[in-house]
């Protein structure tokens, strides 16, 4: 390897080393955060302590860990199954069904992608002021079953998919429903797993529309609760690390557990 090639490779590996450590970094912070006292923590230490097992112990005394995590879980499963499904759909009937209103139909979703949510947070709480649905997880899962980002994601992955299948199947007499449950689904399974990854994040993740609808401690998610401890009047962020850490740990082992297939979805890849 000649010397400009080497210093170019070095420069890419420096690149790459720093921003794998600004990535990194607030892990380490987080996780060594949790073994230490609330003073310890902000007096900068960076390095384990001891207050783990006590850290722990009071994060389950002040919050009801599995009820949290089971309303965080059931807004984040019954978002995520009703999104796929709608977003699924809708980017597979752009795509093969033609029209005249078609692309003029389509634009006005994209559109929809620069109103931003602060736009739409009072609407949407008179909507569901309403219709009696203030301090329900239904009021979250609502808004997000229509995603246009979801919708122009598999519109845009649904260009890849062979129309001779679908062709074929026609010729076969299935109807289309058929086609896209048992031919579409499966050979877009990477597009669904990347898609699962994507939502499923945002929405175990959402903090600022249930913070607006949830009032009572029984519906809070676990995100709600981690900001209501960090914002007490004193608060012991060694318990707080530890909820972020328990927060943090279903999105880390869905993104492991599906990395294959979310490269391969947002790659486009078809199977």
């Amino acid at each position: 390897m000649n010397a400009p090639r080497l210093g170019a490779a070095t420069l890419q590996y420096v690149f790459l080393g720093v921003a794998a450590f600004l990535s990194l970094f607030p892990f380490f912070w987080m996780v060594i955060s949790a073994t230490n006292t609330s003073i310890d923590i902000i007096s900068g230490k960076t390095s384990f302590g001891g207050a783990f097992a006590t850290n722990v112990a009071n994060f389950f005394t002040l919050v009801d860990v599995p009820l949290v995590f089971w309303n965080s879980a059931k807004v984040a499963v019954l978002a995520t199954l009703s999104t796929i499904i709608v977003s699924s759909l809708a980017g597979y009937g752009f795509e093969m069904f033609k029209s005249k209103a078609r692309d003029r139909i389509y634009s006005l979703v994209l559109l929809t992608l620069m109103v931003p949510f602060a736009a739409l947070m009072i609407p949407l709480f008179m909507m569901m002021a309403k219709t009696g649905l203030i301090n329900t997880h239904i009021a979250i899962v609502l808004p997000t079953v229509a995603s246009a980002f979801i919708i122009f994601y598999f519109r845009q992955s649904t260009k890849a998919f062979p129309t001779e299948l679908r062709d074929a199947a026609k010729v076969d007499g299935l109807k289309e429903w058929q086609i896209f449950l048992y031919i579409y689904v499966p050979v877009m399974r990477s597009t669904y797993a990347a898609a699962l990854v994507i939502v499923f994040m945002t929405n175990w993740n959402s903090y600022l529309w249930p913070l607006i609808v949830l009032q009572s401690n029984e519906t809070k998610t676990i995100t709600l609760v981690v900001s209501s401890l960090a914002s007490a009047y004193y608060p012991d962020y060694g318990v707080v690390m530890i909820g972020t850490i328990l927060a943090t740990l279903p999105t880390l082992i869905i993104f492991f557990l599906m990395q294959r297939q979310f490269v391969q979805g947002m790659l486009g890849s078809v199977k």
